[in-house]
């Protein structure tokens, strides 16, 4: 996922159900958390739109109707899709992986089968993610224990890919976008914390970086103007540890 971003590729999740809700909340919340593009990150659902909110009976076993929703966002061999199904053998999903595949993306299916099971299902999907979560406290529903354990590993993928791609200093987000006063007192924080200035001083030098947190990080730790910040985080992919020096670029 990570060499994806990297190479302007998107991460497209595909579910039926819970499994396609789950994926539109990892992908919704990634542009308020990680200052992303809401293309960089994507869900496709079964049924479409109406069926974030109410049931969609049938859908999910239309092969075909995954395969095409694949085809229309055009998915490319720079892309990596992620098929979501607790049992591994959604049709919709299947035909989504299959032909993504065929148009040269990576792809990873995420279930709460064992894996052995579901390499059965998808003996061509790059990466089984399989967690045993044991049986289900209501017989029959999988929103319970395998929906809570897909949205961890949901999130364990965007969130560790936007760390590797530099989107955290340290465990603290630094791409976050001011939107709403609550992001903005936040951005305020993190610069204060981080490079240990008053509340007024951190507010005077977010302000002089365009309100841009990680240029003004760099700013405050080298005593740098903003020109100078910006071009040492372009040369350094948008890592601040790189542009400060913190860290060689090799274990960035």
């Amino acid at each position: 996922i990570e060499l994806s971003f990297l190479n302007d590729g998107r991460l497209i999740y595909v579910g039926a159900g819970t499994s396609g809700r789950l994926g539109i909340v990892d992908a919704s919340e990634c542009p308020p958390t990680f200052g992303t593009k809401p293309t960089m990150v994507q869900a496709i659902i079964a049924g479409g739109d109406a069926a974030v909110f109410a049931s969609q009976e049938g859908v999910e076993d239309d092969f075909e109707a995954g395969a095409r929703a694949i085809s229309d966002k055009q998915v490319a061999n720079t892309d990596v899709v992620c098929g979501i199904a607790a049992s591994g053998r959604t049709p919709f999903v299947l035909g989504a992986l299959n032909q993504a595949r065929l148009q040269g993306a990576r792809t990873i299916l995420i279930s709460t089968n064992p894996v052995t099971i579901v390499r059965g299902f998808a003996p061509d999907v790059d990466i089984l993610i399989c967690p045993d979560v044991g049986p289900e406290v209501v017989a029959g529903s999988t929103r319970m224990k395998s929906g809570t354990a897909q949205k961890m590993v949901l999130n364990m993928l965007t969130t560790a890919a936007m760390v590797r791609i530099g989107k955290t200093y340290g465990n603290v987000m630094v791409d976050l976008q001011q939107t709403n006063n609550k992001l903005r007192a936040r951005s305020i924080r993190t610069v204060q914390t981080i490079c240990a200035l008053d509340s007024s001083t951190a507010e005077y030098v977010l302000r002089d970086a365009g309100g841009h947190v990680k240029t003004a990080i760099v700013m405050a730790r080298l005593s740098c103007s903003r020109d100078e910040a910006m071009e040492r985080l372009r040369r350094a992919r948008g890592h601040v540890r790189l542009a400060v020096g913190d860290v060689d670029v090799r274990h960035a």
